[in-house]
């Protein structure tokens, strides 16, 4: 024990400063380590993120764009039911007018047939078919505009039904896989 007196206390704190400094320093070093490693796993789940985010937005677009897509069939479909509606509608309407344009024929050969004796009798029955006639022009109009819309109000309530329909078997098929 005597070349441990030898040794001045200085030196033992030295050498414990020493000791404990080398401790600190370790210390630091795995940490440092530490602190690399949960970077490296942050920017790996930060990749995993961006990648699930990229994936999940394009599988959003895919089915933004399947469901315009469809939406835009059925909306062509129904256009052009609209159309044929249109065209047939015109063409009673053309057949109603040559409906009044024959009363119109009837109606002045029977003005013309009348003799002098049946004046009252022919304005008598001239005005009931100028009445009959205005009644059958106004029943021909409301009815060709009821048609259009019942066919229109029908076309447009399938489109709905159709894409209503298509929107619900995409959803079942994903909730079956």
């Amino acid at each position: 024990m005597n070349w441990l007196a030898a040794v001045p206390a200085w030196c033992w704190w030295l050498v414990a400063l020493v000791l404990v400094a080398g401790g600190q320093q370790y210390r630091v070093v795995v940490a440092q380590g530490e602190t690399a490693e949960a970077r490296t796993e942050l920017a790996d789940y930060r990749l995993a993120v961006a990648e699930n985010s990229r994936r999940v937005a394009a599988q959003a677009r895919a089915e933004e764009q399947r469901r315009q897509k469809l939406a835009d069939e059925e909306g062509e479909h129904a256009r052009k039911k609209l159309e044929e509606v249109t065209s047939r509608a015109t063409a009673a309407e053309s057949a109603a007018g040559g409906l009044r344009g024959e009363i119109d024929r009837l109606r002045a050969g029977r003005a013309a047939t009348c003799g002098a004796i049946a004046t009252q009798q022919r304005q008598a029955g001239a005005s009931a078919v100028v009445v009959l006639r205005g009644l059958l022009e106004e029943s021909d109009r409301m009815a060709g505009d009821l048609a259009k819309a019942l066919e229109r109000s029908q076309i447009a309530g399938k489109a709905c039904e159709n894409i209503s329909a298509a929107m619900q078997r995409t959803v079942d098929a994903r909730q079956s896989n």
